[in-house]
């Protein structure tokens, strides 16, 4: 097959090997049916395609009271016990329909160690049994809590880096704006989007370019829009549609071959222009997800270690 842009090997034999095996279509049906796997057998399925979450020196599962319910979190750090230091809120991806602490745990567990640093990922609220507001409600929440109830890990924590993936990358430039309009117990040090969804009000460039060719389709952006039911218009959803002045320090990841690139692209720029300290990083010829698919693509290991050390630098110079 022919590319209109360059691709790594991995990424095409990867989409090729998606291709011949088609997952079923993203509807209610099939939502209802990924709700009643297992854990453990979540776990297996992951191994074809993600690394394992590997050894560390505590997991821990807390839970905490939120707006709709009891809100899931996990603990992972590389150390049993610490001194006193910032503390990575992450946030799955998984288009607000999909994805889960399990989904997750291997890029949180390589995330706490690339960082040297404990992350708690929380399990948000999913649509479509749970529309939008309530992931970014939830997302607020739980980094409050977290900022409040360092003793709830067995750890002293001194600020706030929030991160995620995709559908969490959009979690944490939207719950980083709301920290910013009304602060938590704790400073918000750094924030880390990948490959984020910023402006769901208009279709982007690489939308329209890559959508339906590198492993996202147009048939499942819609369905997650629609069960999301999102105001597009709205900068709790379309964050670069807000005011990003004041924001803390600011990595963007992008993908190169990914439909929301060019939403990341404008994110970081409008946060420059808007005096945030910003670097950015474009993941060149690769795909949307790839950070959690490093089995099937080892070359994303590369992509993530490079926006780890990133990340360690912002955070040495503040």
């Amino acid at each position: 097959m022919a590319e209109d842009h360059p691709i790594r090997p991995d990424a095409r034999a990867y989409l090729d090997a998606l291709e011949a095996n088609p997952r079923p279509p993203m509807n209610d049906e099939t939502i209802a049916m990924m709700r009643q796997v297992p854990p453990d057998l979540i776990s297996e399925a992951l191994e074809a395609f993600e690394l394992p979450v590997g050894d560390l020196g505590e997991i821990r599962d807390v839970t905490m009271p939120g707006p709709g319910g009891d809100i899931a979190m996990r603990l992972f750090d590389p150390r049993d016990s610490r001194e006193p230091g910032p503390v990575v809120v992450f946030f799955h991806g998984g288009g607000f329909v999909t994805g889960s602490i399990e989904t997750h745990a291997s890029l949180a567990a390589a995330i706490a160690r690339g960082l040297d640093l404990p992350v708690v990922s929380v399990d948000y609220r999913l649509a479509p049994e749970h529309r939008w507001p309530a992931a970014p409600d939830d997302a607020e929440a739980a980094a409050r809590w977290i900022a409040g109830n360092g003793a709830a890990f067995d750890r002293e924590f001194t600020g706030l880096i929030l991160c995620g993936d995709s559908a969490g990358g959009t979690l944490t430039v939207v719950t980083a704006a709301a920290l910013r309009d009304r602060p938590a117990s704790l400073p918000l040090v750094l924030q880390i989007a990948i490959y984020p969804r910023t402006d769901a009000s208009r279709e982007s460039q690489s939308y329209a370019q890559f959508v339906d060719a590198y492993g996202m389709t147009r048939a499942d952006m819609d369905y997650f829009e629609r069960s999301y039911a999102a105001d597009r218009q709205s900068p709790r959803h379309s964050a670069v549609l807000g005011d990003l002045a004041g924001l803390p320090p600011t990595l963007v990841v992008t993908a190169g071959l990914d439909v929301l690139r060019d939403e990341g692209r404008a994110y970081a720029a409008k946060a420059i222009e808007a005096g945030v300290k910003v670097t950015y990083l474009e993941c060149p010829g690769t795909i949307h997800g790839c950070l959690t698919f490093r089995k099937a693509l080892p070359s994303a290991q590369a992509d993530l270690d490079e926006a780890l050390a990133l990340a360690r630098t912002m955070l040495a110079h503040g």
